[in-house]
C-alpha cells in the first residue's frame, strides 16, 4: 500500500543553517507517529514544510501520491492535511461555537455568510454542533475562548482542525502547558481520533511519558536529520537516541 505521506530528500536551509537536512520518510495511513528531538532538531520546521507554511529548499513532499511541495497552505488543507500549532491560535473573543463554525463555513464555501444563523445554513450549524460533541465541549459552546482553560482551548483548536475534515493531522506539542490530568485527557482524545475516526496523526511532543504511551512509531531528529525511526521499545534501546536526547 502506498504511504499516505512521503518526504523525499526534504531540505530546508536558512542561510548557513540546515534546519531540515535531506529527510526521507514514509508515513502509513492510520498510523500514530511521534517526532521527538532536542530544541533545534528541525521538528517544527518539518511540520512547516509539510503544511506549506515554509517552502522547501530542495526535495519533495507527496500526499496520497500527489506532489504538494509547492502548494499554498490553504490548498494543502483542502487536500486533507490539518494542523494544530504549538502556540494556541484561536479567536479569543469569539465563543467556542463560533470558532468551530468558521472553518465549517470555509469548507462549505459559505464564509460570506459568517454572521448568518438562518435555516438555510442548518447543515453548517448541525455540523458545528456535531464537532463540539466530538471534542466534549457542547456544554461550553457559548463561552468565549479567552475564558477557557488551556486544555479546553487545545480541544477547540482540534475542533477547528476537524471541521476541515482532515485525513492526516499534524499536532505540534498538543499537551504543552497542561497539567497531568489535562494531559491524560488529551492523550485519550488523540488516541480516540486515531483509532475511532481513522485519522493518521503525526505529533511533535516533548513529554516522553506521552510519547511512549501513545505512539505506534517514534522518529528521532537531531541537527536537522533523522537519527532513529522505530517502535517505542526500539527507540528506548537505541544507543544513538540515548546519547543525543533521552539520556542514559
Amino acid at each position: 500500500m502506498e504511504p499516505i505521506l512521503q518526504t523525499q530528500n526534504l531540505t530546508k536551509s536558512f542561510g548557513h543553517l540546515m534546519a531540515v537536512n535531506r529527510v526521507s520518510l514514509d508515513f502509513k495511513e492510520g498510523e500514530l507517529t511521534s517526532i521527538i528531538g532536542p530544541n533545534g532538531a528541525g521538528k517544527t520546521t518539518l511540520f512547516n514544510l509539510i503544511s506549506g507554511k515554509t517552502k522547501a529548499s530542495a526535495g519533495k513532499i507527496r500526499f496520497k501520491g500527489d506532489d504538494i511541495t509547492k502548494l499554498a497552505p490553504y490548498e494543502i488543507v483542502r487536500k486533507g492535511i490539518g494542523r494544530i500549532f504549538q502556540i494556541t491560535n484561536l479567536f479569543p473573543e469569539l465563543t467556542v461555537y463560533e470558532n468551530v463554525r468558521v472553518p465549517v463555513l470555509a469548507r462549505k464555501r459559505e464564509t460570506s455568510r459568517l454572521l448568518s444563523l438562518d435555516r438555510s445554513l442548518r447543515d453548517v450549524n448541525e455540523e458545528t454542533s456535531r464537532i463540539l460533541g466530538l471534542i466534549g465541549l457542547s456544554e461550553k459552546s457559548d463561552i468565549t475562548c479567552n475564558a477557557l482553560s488551556h486544555g479546553d482551548q487545545r480541544l477547540v483548536e482540534t475542533g477547528v482542525a476537524l471541521a476541515l475534515e482532515p485525513v492526516l493531522l499534524l499536532l505540534d506539542e498538543p499537551t504543552g502547558g497542561m497539567g497531568p490530568e489535562e494531559t491524560d485527557e488529551m492523550v485519550k482524545f488523540v488516541r480516540g481520533l486515531n483509532e475511532n475516526r481513522n485519522i493518521t496523526i503525526i505529533l511533535v511532543e516533548h513529554d516522553m511519558r506521552v510519547v511512549f504511551s501513545i505512539s505506534d512509531r517514534i522518529i528521532v531528529m537531531h541537527s536537522g536529520g533523522v537519527i532513529a525511526d522505530g517502535k517505542p521499545d526500539e527507540i528506548q534501546a537505541d544507543e544513538r537516541v540515548k546519547e543525543a536526547y533521552l539520556g542514559r
